[in-house]
């Protein structure tokens, strides 16, 4: 009789191990978020699941008018809004922060920060009211909304 040789890896291992490097892929760099309020009302209803990314490299640096989490001051707190203009760019007089809102001046973003507005003005806590967000703060971006 001849005995075989016994595989390292057969077929469904290597299939095992695409999957399990696909499920730690996914855990690292992507998470769901649960829209809390109606300050994105109506891209966002309150309650409403959405997939955010870490992955800047995958799914592109963040630029105008993408909606991205932000770190809140409460640890377990987080802020979904839409940035509205980038460090260096200058935000028109009719959404500059409230302490700038006097001077009748239009409001140039720092650099390495990010100014962001909730869609649904009306109902929105924003850089208009806390000013602009380091960009270091940001956990993602949103990529997908069901």
């Amino acid at each position: 009789m001849k005995k075989t040789k016994s595989r390292l890896f057969t077929g469904f291992g290597v299939v095992l191990l695409l999957i399990l490097g696909f499920a730690i892929f996914m855990y690292f760099n992507f998470y769901t978020v649960v829209v809390s309020g109606i300050s994105m009302y109506p891209t966002f209803k309150d309650k409403q699941r959405v997939l955010v990314s870490r992955a800047y490299w995958l799914v592109g640096p963040i630029k105008d008018k993408d909606v991205v989490i932000i770190r809140d001051d409460n640890p377990d707190g987080y802020i979904i809004k839409r940035v509205y203009r980038m460090g260096g760019e200058t935000v028109d007089w009719a959404n500059v922060p409230d302490s700038f809102a006097l001077s009748g001046k239009d409001f140039q973003v720092p650099d390495g920060d990010i100014y962001v507005l909730g869609d649904n003005r009306l109902h929105s806590e924003d850089s208009r009211k806390f000013g602009p967000v380091d960009i270091g703060r940001v956990l993602g971006k949103v990529v997908i909304r069901p």
